[in-house]
């Protein structure tokens, strides 16, 4: 199974629109995976149905047992995060302030505090009209995506092995969501915009992603919006060596598209340039195995 994740230096570039429309044209079974936990939206735009969840266990948190508890008030002192507070007779945690470093453990003379599993998110397994597609949903406030995007990866991988293609909506910036998502691909997909940031962070997610040698392509989307810096762009990558395989224009029927739930489809200027994009990238695929 070859996998493509699609990523972008930063949010709004029109990465789900562009994966989205991709799990629509490009040929074989798949797979989809939204990776970008922290807001994930593909679902948005593929009318899924939804077949199982499952819970996300994320780092473990301290507990007080109030039947232990002699209210020395050690934890509340030595926790740096402020997450233990006076409650009554006992002490308790806060669950969204505890970082799990467990010194309260350490601390309590009484051994009544304990690190406990706490789920942080959900992990959902549905049907698409083009394959299964595996999302999650962090707690508002939890961290750990990171992990949460690894376990992700791992239901569709142990579910869906089987496919052509696992095609992945990554998370956008350089940080930990980010590297857990192109860990083991082997194409990426970066999208990118004609601005001053996106070239900026264009640059930084190509620094970030060649620590992982995939293969590395770029698409501009809105590029006819600035076409100065669509140049600096297409300069870049051939100085780079990284081939540019599509430039989609503003269209008011990608709009139209996500307003209808629906992947961008049809003949308007758009929909014809990502058609040309798909079939760039299945001659890079066929480089990566027989498609």
């Amino acid at each position: 199974m070859i996998r493509l994740a699609v990523i972008s230096g930063k949010g709004g570039t029109g990465k789900t629109m562009v994966t989205a429309a991709l799990s629509r044209l490009l040929k074989g079974s798949l797979v989809l995976a939204d990776c970008d936990v922290d807001a994930a939206n593909l679902e948005l735009v593929t009318g899924p149905r939804l077949i199982s969840t499952d819970p996300f266990m994320g780092m473990k948190a301290a507990v007080i047992d109030p039947a232990l508890c002699v209210q020395c008030g050690e934890c509340e002192a030595h926790c740096r995060f402020d997450a233990v507070k006076r409650d009554g007779n006992t002490c308790r945690v806060s669950p969204l302030r505890c970082e799990g470093c467990a010194v309260c453990t350490v601390v309590c003379p009484a051994a009544a505090v304990t690190m406990q599993p706490r789920q942080t998110g959900t992990i959902l397994y549905s049907e698409t009209a083009r394959g299964h597609l595996v999302h999650a949903r962090l707690v508002p406030g939890a961290g750990n995506s990171g992990l949460l995007v690894h376990a992700v990866k791992k239901m569709a991988m142990d579910r869906d092995g089987s496919c052509d293609l696992f095609l992945i909506d990554g998370p956008p910036g350089t940080g930990c969501p980010l590297i857990s998502t192109i860990s083991g691909v082997d194409l990426v997909l970066v999208v990118t915009e004609p601005s001053i940031s996106g070239l900026h962070d264009l640059k930084r997610v190509v620094t970030v992603c060649g620590q992982f040698r995939p293969r590395i392509l770029v698409a501009v989307n809105r590029y006819d919006l600035d076409l100065s810096l669509t140049d600096e762009i297409e300069a870049w990558c051939r100085e780079e060596r990284i081939p540019l395989i599509g430039k989609i224009p503003f269209d008011p029927a990608v709009i139209g598209s996500v307003r209808q739930g629906v992947p961008l489809a049809g003949t308007s200027p758009a929909a014809q340039a990502i058609q040309t994009l798909t079939a760039n990238l299945e001659e890079e695929l066929m480089h990566v195995g027989i498609r």
